[in-house]
């Protein structure tokens, strides 16, 4: 049988693993910034470069020279050099399945104006997809922005394989719980035709076919049913516990035009924000069914 660190049962495996990833983990968020000319087209050096940050930290962060250039190609074909070809679109995202996330596109499509990522508020931490059942499960996420807000709209990172040391070392049966399948369930969506999305439970934390580690998570406390056991509750108090306090491996930034987030859907969170007329932040947000890799399509 293979090893694996994230088995509870091999101590061995885990504590290898964990003196790796400890031994790369980014402290700033500098440690994380590759800087390109055009990720439409990538050379060999700026793809490596971002490749070997997704594989090693889970996420990167670029700074491309493309400013507010509003061409959705740029976040597309992108996510294809790196190995991230199947789009999550639902009805929020646009028919490319590319989310532009702006407040203007809600205020113009009255349907969005009540979920977060649409708003100026402040968004919890989360990973992308949450309320996915397991066939969509999302493990690459792609944040552009064309153009950031006034004031806020900053972004804390935190690998969630470092949230995984965390808990597993203040004490495994936290892990344990949180990775029972009904652990976390999202209840079902309505619209005016009864139910428009099934109740959806699942784990937090779950290994996949490949060995990768993947957490389904969201701190919002509305639309969540946490399982009700103590074990479940003693686990999800302690999670909350570690975000709310920056860790050592909390990342702290702003995405400017021309910047944007590759990731592994790591744990992440967003700042509210106030805009100007003619200052008005979009995002394009694309979400994927593949991890970040080196084999493009």
């Amino acid at each position: 049988m293979t090893e694996s660190p994230f088995d509870l049962d091999d101590a061995t495996a885990y504590g290898r693993w964990r003196e790796r990833k400890l031994d790369t983990a980014p402290r700033r968020i500098e440690d994380v910034v590759i800087e390109l000319g055009d990720p439409r087209a990538l050379s060999a050096d700026e793809r490596g470069k971002l490749l070997e940050r997704c594989a090693t930290v889970n996420m990167a962060v670029y700074a491309g020279r493309t400013g507010g250039d509003p061409d959705k190609e740029i976040p597309r074909r992108l996510g294809l050099q790196l190995g991230m070809h199947s789009l999550d679109g639902h009805w929020l995202t646009d028919s490319d399945g590319i989310s532009p996330l702006s407040v203007r596109g809600a205020e113009e499509r009255g349907e969005r104006r009540e979920y977060i990522p649409y708003t100026d508020k402040p968004i919890k931490w989360h990973t992308d997809g949450y309320y996915n059942p397991p066939e969509r499960t999302i493990r690459g996420l792609l944040l552009h922005c064309v153009q950031s807000a006034v004031t806020g709209g900053d972004n804390q990172l935190l690998d969630h394989e470092l949230a995984y040391i965390l808990l597993r070392d203040e004490n495994p049966d936290f892990i344990r719980a949180l990775s029972e399948p009904d652990a976390m369930t999202i209840p079902p969506r309505m619209d005016e035709d009864g139910i428009a999305r099934a109740a959806q439970p699942g784990p937090v934390f779950s290994v996949d076919g490949e060995g990768f580690l993947h957490m389904r998570y969201t701190a919002r406390t509305r639309s969540i049913e946490w399982k009700d056991a103590a074990a479940t509750k003693a686990a999800v108090a302690a999670l909350e516990r570690i975000l709310a306090t920056p860790t050592p491996w909390t990342l702290h930034g702003r995405l400017e035009p021309g910047m944007g987030l590759v990731c592994n859907n790591v744990l992440h969170d967003r700042s509210g924000f106030t805009e100007s007329v003619d200052r008005r932040r979009l995002l394009y947000r694309a979400r994927y069914y593949e991890r970040i890799s080196a084999k493009p399509l």
